[in-house]
Parts: structure tokens; sequence; C-alpha cells
């Protein structure tokens, strides 16, 4: 096991976060599990207490200035100073172009993109202190395009971008950024997609499975698992990269 640190992982109420939250807390690290609703939170941090791990529910807008400067003062106060970021938390607000919102343009870039910065530029100053950190961005295959995700396919590629240059800028202060783009994983975001568009679930993921070269559609864990490895000792010399973690080559 490598050595216990803090990590926060924001998005973590369900899906693809509470799983990263879960591996994390299991790996040894304390873990603050972030949503826009403490509440929310409750289950994620319940599962991991259950397994003798340490969790903290925090709730905050990650667009907001104030409510991340809040939440990580918090767990810096709490469960001590964080070293590990994983942005994950996300929405959707799928359109086509000439139907899509200010609103809608503006809520996606939001949580995605300034939520990524706010809480990299609020946790990195303690990671510089530490001399170490791992900051890990959930991108997604849609950064290639996607119909009916102008706002979200912009948002995820910009997050390659700032992991990249926040790779460059933080290295030498034995900080890590790195990226993994989901490809289809089977969550409730995915699942209301397919309530979107009339078909049946369980249609919905088969038609998936019959795109993906190994043939089936992802699961939480296997993004769980690449977090494990970009937030461990084992990652260090590997930095300011992209994973498609999507069953191929093809997104």
């Amino acid at each position: 096991m490598s050595e216990s640190r803090v990590a926060i992982v924001t998005g973590a109420a369900r899906g693809i976060g509470a799983a990263t939250a879960q591996r994390l807390a299991k790996d040894g690290h304390a873990v603050a599990v972030v949503d826009l609703n403490e509440d929310s939170c409750a289950d994620t941090v319940t599962r991991i207490t259950k397994d003798g791990g340490n969790a903290l529910a925090v709730g905050a807008d990650v667009s907001s200035t104030e409510a991340v400067t809040a939440a990580v003062e918090r767990v810096a106060d709490v469960l001590g100073p964080p070293t590990i970021l994983v942005n994950n938390a996300g929405v959707t607000r799928d359109n086509l172009v000439f139907k899509m919102t200010d609103e809608d343009w503006d809520m996606v870039i939001g949580v995605h993109l300034r939520g990524s910065f706010l809480m990299a530029r609020a946790t990195q100053a303690h990671m510089v202190k530490a001399d170490w950190g791992r900051i890990v961005n959930l991108s997604s295959t849609s950064a290639l395009g996607n119909r009916g995700q102008t706002n979200y396919s912009t948002a995820k590629a910009g997050l390659q971008g700032m992991t990249k240059t926040l790779a460059i800028e933080l290295g030498r202060y034995n900080i890590t950024v790195n990226a993994i783009a989901p490809g289809f994983i089977a969550t409730e975001m995915t699942k209301a997609t397919a309530e979107r568009v009339g078909v049946a679930w369980e249609d919905y993921q088969k038609n998936a499975a019959a795109n993906i070269p190994v043939r089936r559609v992802g699961k939480p864990d296997d993004i769980a698992n690449a977090v494990s490895f970009f937030a461990s000792e084992d990652s260090g010399f590997v930095s300011g990269q992209v994973i498609y973690v999507a069953g191929g080559p093809k997104a």
C-alpha cells in the first residue's frame, strides 16, 4: 500500500465518482466526498466507513470560487492537506447546436472546465507545500466529437489541454497531472440518456457494447482502477497524459 494521503473526489455521490472515492479509500487514503449537496454524499461516505475507511461529506458548487475555497479549507482542517484531486464533477445538457441555449452552454462549461480549474488552483497550494501531488481530470471520448454535445465535447477537450498545461507548470513540485477519457460507462447519467432517446436501458447497453472491441460496456470500477494508478506513487514519471479507458482504440 502507498503512503496514506488526503484525496478530494468531486461528483462523488454516485457513479464514477463514488466508485473512485471508494477505491481511493481502499488504497488507504482519507477521502473528501464532494458533490453539490452534502446529503447526497451520505451513501458513499457510509460505504467507505463501513469498510474501515475515513471519509468526509462536503457539499460544494465547484463552479463557485467561494464554495471551492470553503470546501478545500474544510477538507484541510478536518482530514489534512489534500494532495490528491480527482476532478470528476459533471453535468450534461445535450442538444443540437441550433437548439442549445446560453444556459445549457454555461452550465456544462462552468461545472467541467471552470470547476476543474478552481479545484486545481485551490488544492495545488497544498501540493506545492508538500512537494507531492496528483491531479486526475475526467475527460471523455466525447472530446473527439459527439453529435448533440457541443458544450460537453468542448469542455472535455478543454480538460485535456488543461491537463497538459498543469503538468508542465506543476511538475517541478513533484505534482503529476493526468486525464482519463472514459468511453461508455454504465451509470445513472448514461441511463438517463437512454430514457431521453426512448431506448430501453438493456438494449442501449447492448447496442453500445456491439461497437466496443472488448464487447462490453464499461463499469465505474474500470475508471476507478485507472484513477488509483494515477494517484499512486507508481505513477510518478507519468504526467500530462490522456488515457482512453474505452474498451478499445476507438470511441
